[in-house]
């Protein structure tokens, strides 16, 4: 009985471990800055590490063309692109964490996270 209490005990312990780690990684994804682009750099997105977008710098040039459906289709596209990287940045972090530990589960709540931080579709027009 006392063996399963200093089991239970040291459980709690790395869940407390774990919970700070996980504090920590928060601050550091919500300092982390990554960026993307399109249009040789024409349009810049810059995220944060929580997948939160920063910045959007356009060109100039982009803004002169009179060109509204190419701008839109280079901002998705830049978005886009500094969205994944910062997915990457977190899994990165992610694993440092963890220390390779095997979390079977963990992918599933980075999955679950992603999926709820990724922006929903508008509602529908009303008529």
């Amino acid at each position: 009985m006392f063996k399963s209490l200093g089991n239970i005990a040291s459980l709690l312990k790395q869940a407390k471990q774990m919970q700070s780690r996980m504090s920590e990684l928060q601050e550091k994804l919500a300092q982390l800055r990554v960026e993307g682009a399109s249009g040789g750099g024409l349009v810049q997105v810059e995220v944060n590490g929580q997948q939160k977008v920063i910045a959007v710098r356009v060109d100039e040039k982009l803004l002169n063309a009179d060109d509204r459906e190419m701008l839109e289709d280079l901002l998705v596209a830049a978005c886009n692109q500094a969205l994944d990287k910062a997915k990457e940045a977190a899994a990165t972090q992610m694993s440092e964490l963890t220390g390779g530990m095997d979390m079977p589960q963990l992918d599933e709540i980075m999955g679950q996270l992603n999926s709820d931080s990724s922006p929903s579709e508008p509602p529908p027009a009303s008529e």
